[in-house]
């Protein structure tokens, strides 16, 4: 068996009846099934703050320059990273909300989007710092076709992903999945895949 980090970040703001937490806790099941998994929950549904002006200054001074107030203003942002680089898959329930990714999401994107620590400025462009992981982006919505042209958040997604160095990255659409009988062996066949 093999050892793996796994990342579960749940974005549904529904507890009770959430596609994308039903299938990605599946998801996340099977994977401890196949391999010995240390497994990181986060919830960014119960709230993450959204960057400030104190939040930017600070992330934009030099680490070696930072006085104790700019490093506790970014001290969540660095757990989160942290939890980031550590996860060898990083599995994440995401509802699509109004065509786009529900704002607590975004504000995780936004805490963890930080020059020096997920990607870097070269002289041809940003270059992501976190490669050699897989993502399962499991989604769903009540009215938006997953990868038609009024969703905005699966795109969006993949393209954060890679800018942060993950080019692996698979879209798990929720509702093929949610409470069909053979849902866990199509789920297996897709990670074996």
């Amino acid at each position: 068996m093999q050892q793996l980090n796994v990342l579960q970040i749940n974005a549904s703001s529904r507890y009770d009846g959430s596609l994308t937490r039903a299938v990605s806790s599946q998801l996340t099941d099977i994977l401890t099934d196949q391999n010995e998994v240390t497994v990181q929950q986060r919830d960014v549904a119960t709230g993450l703050p959204f960057i400030n002006e104190e939040w930017v200054n600070a992330n934009f001074t030099d680490p070696s320059e930072r006085n104790e107030v700019q490093k506790q203003v970014l001290s969540l942002s660095d757990q989160l990273i942290n939890e980031l680089k550590a996860a060898d898959i990083v599995v994440m329930a995401v509802p699509i909300y109004n065509f786009g990714i529900p704002a607590a999401l975004k504000a995780w994107i936004d805490l963890v989007a930080r020059a020096r620590e997920t990607f870097r400025y070269t002289e041809n462009g940003p270059v992501g710092l976190l490669e050699n992981k897989k993502v399962y982006l499991v989604m769903a919505s009540g009215g938006v076709p997953l990868e038609s042209e009024v969703d905005f958040a699966s795109q969006y997604l993949k393209f954060f992903m890679q800018f942060i160095g993950i080019s692996d990255v698979t879209l798990v659409n929720a509702n093929h999945y949610f409470e069909q009988p053979d849902s866990s062996e199509k789920l297996a066949a897709l990670i074996a895949a």
